[in-house]
């Protein structure tokens, strides 16, 4: 069995998602926020989403944790490895609720779940797919060090492909 790992940042806690978690990630799924990523989603839709990361770990040994302030115990989000028919390449992926924008909780729960599927994981390289007009995830991506692969696959016609690789961490 195949667990997820308890990553940590100074101000995040970066965990196993829980049932609890369901209602914000739904809400989230749902609103106009998910348009970067071909939603918003229907609650059926979003309840895959939300099974789809958890069962990774079991499949694969990466998905989704979920990002919780360390300070209130609050969940802000998810923060992924995602692999799977849907995916050309394995991704690093990120969303957070509205409320917890522009903290550096995305760039700081990504810095270690990048640096975790590169040092424990051994991956070779992670992508993430970003629709052209999302210019903040375009920004951390950029922040996080990756660059536009132009060559790469993407995972929907339109995507931009962030290209991490662990020599440029």
């Amino acid at each position: 069995m195949r667990v997820a790992p308890g990553l940590q940042t100074a101000r995040l806690v970066l965990r196993e998602p829980m049932l609890a978690d369901w209602p914000s990630f739904a809400e989230l799924m749902g609103s106009e926020l998910a348009w970067h990523m071909g939603g918003p989603f229907s609650v059926t839709q979003s309840w895959g989403a939300f099974c789809h990361g958890i069962a990774l770990w079991q499949l694969f040994g990466i998905g989704v944790l979920s990002i919780e302030l360390r300070s209130t115990g609050q969940c802000v989000g998810q923060i992924e490895v995602n692999q799977g028919p849907r995916f050309p390449e394995p991704e690093l992926g990120w969303q957070l609720v509205s409320e917890a924008e522009g903290q550096s909780y995305a760039y700081k729960a990504a810095v270690a779940m990048r640096d975790w599927a590169f040092q424990v994981r051994k991956m070779a390289t992670l992508v993430s797919y970003i629709g052209p007009e999302n210019a903040r995830s375009i920004r951390l991506a950029e922040r996080l060090g990756a660059v536009l692969d132009t060559q790469a696959r993407p995972q929907d016609p339109g995507d931009l492909v962030y290209r991490h690789d662990p020599d440029r961490c």
